[in-house]
């Protein structure tokens, strides 16, 4: 079916995130994560380190690659030959954050977004929550990838 661009910012990567990347891998060729830089947002992970935590985190994976972009988002699906876009949806909140941008990517560029419904045992899971958790001390290895919480801890450090 193609190669889509899963987008996000991914600081931190989440099981989330790797739910919707395995399951993306299944309804697709290639699955590229376009691990962003958002000037909207001031990330604790630098991007060289989200790439490559997801980048272990998705390393069992075949067909599954992560790359850094910065920039228009269908500028990089054009770059990269993508047909879609996947985006994973925890609720009606993400829904109603995701579909505005959905139909300004398509409308710049033709490309569509599939939406996939998140892991229900995972829905409370946010990059968000994990940084705060993590930042009052709490333990994190429940909602994240091998290695996440070590570079979240050393990354708190550093800030402090």
């Amino acid at each position: 079916m193609g190669t889509v661009v899963f987008p996000g910012s991914f600081d931190p990567v989440t099981l989330g995130h790797v739910d919707i990347a395995v399951r993306a891998r299944a309804l697709f060729d290639h699955v590229i994560i376009a691990v962003a830089h958002n000037s909207a947002k001031r990330p604790l992970l630098d991007v060289e380190t989200r790439v490559r935590l997801a980048s272990a985190a998705v390393a069992h994976l075949d067909g599954v690659e992560v790359r850094s972009t910065n920039g228009l988002l269908v500028d990089f699906c054009r770059e990269v030959g993508a047909t879609a876009i996947v985006k994973g949806l925890r609720g009606g909140a993400d829904y109603d954050i995701e579909r505005p941008m959905a139909l300004m990517n398509r409308s710049l560029s033709g490309i569509e977004t599939v939406f996939l419904t998140g892991d229900h045992a995972l829905s409370h899971i946010a990059s968000s929550l994990v940084r705060d958790v993590a930042r009052h001390g709490g333990d994190v290895s429940a909602y994240v990838p091998e290695g996440v919480e070590a570079a979240l801890h050393e990354a708190l450090r550093r800030e402090a």
